[in-house]
């Protein structure tokens, strides 16, 4: 059985993270499993090798060991592009050179929008475009990003999808919470849904444990792994470490961040005992 700790090396690691790779590692170990790190660096613009270092250092200072090779996204973008030409060669994706501008344009003027867990739900806007238009659009040379028509998805698929996590039970899924997301942009070959997905499935993870802000992604997570026939894990979702205020931690938070932390004086013992870890 495998887990995964999977960061993303944009800044230091703080005690949510810390909790997060404990709690990983905890249900591996409990299991007699194996417990991995990945790198999600897909983002270019805002990735260190920096924080890359300090998340491997952080990790083995908290006391974590993990199996080696450490799989960064930024070195596979061709399993991306293989799961993009599956959803295409479905019918299933459609350009969409919408800005955020745009967006925000279209869903003021219509007086409302349905909300969804990251805020208004595309209003699909590109979805009706003519084959030749969208053609016009990318020979121009225009940005564009990759969206799933999630209501096409949801029939071509034909029947309910269920999934169970082991802290909240079973659900039913319903991916048409998040409308028709982007799975990819011009510039980066996969969204963190697509990408998780596909990592999920290449490294035989069991059980993806992460923390509760990221249930609701589940549902759409559930079916693209129908559609592009990929195994079905169990999930583990597990609380957030919060600030004083109730607050979910950040990185931009570094009074909490693992390297103050350590430089502080805290011993990595007292690090699990803040985020609740007595034993490991």
């Amino acid at each position: 059985m495998r887990t995964r700790f999977a960061p993303s090396p944009t800044g230091l690691l703080h005690l949510g993270h810390a909790f997060a790779a404990g709690f990983a590692q905890r249900e591996a170990a409990q299991a007699g499993g194996e417990f991995l790190v990945r790198l999600e660096d897909i983002d270019g613009t805002r990735n260190r090798p920096e924080y890359e270092t300090a998340i491997f250092e952080d990790l083995a200072w908290l006391g974590l060991s993990w199996q080696e090779p450490v799989r960064k996204q930024s070195e596979h973008f061709d399993d991306y592009r293989a799961a993009l030409t599956k959803l295409e060669a479905q019918d299933l994706l459609y350009p969409c050179f919408c800005t955020r501008k745009e967006i925000q344009a279209e869903i003021a003027s219509a007086g409302q929008a349905p909300q969804g867990p990251d805020g208004p739900l595309y209003p699909g806007t590109c979805r009706s475009r003519s084959l030749a238009e969208r053609a016009d659009h990318i020979a121009s040379g225009a940005p564009y990003a990759l969206r799933l028509d999630v209501e096409k998805a949801r029939r071509n698929v034909g029947h309910p999808l269920h999934w169970r996590d082991l802290a909240h039970g079973e659900f039913e899924a319903q991916p048409q919470l998040f409308g028709d997301v982007v799975l990819a942009r011009k510039e980066t070959p996969a969204s963190y849904h697509l990408a998780v997905v596909v990592d999920d499935a290449l490294q035989g993870i069991a059980l993806v444990t992460r923390g509760e802000d990221l249930l609701p992604a589940t549902h759409l997570h559930r079916l693209l792994q129908e559609l592009l026939t990929l195994p079905v894990p169990e999930w583990k979702h597990h609380r957030l470490i919060t600030n004083e205020h109730g607050k979910r931690l950040a990185k931009r938070d570094d009074a909490r961040s693992i390297r103050s932390l350590r430089e502080s004086g805290w011993t990595a013992e007292r690090v699990w005992e803040a985020v609740g870890f007595r034993e490991r």
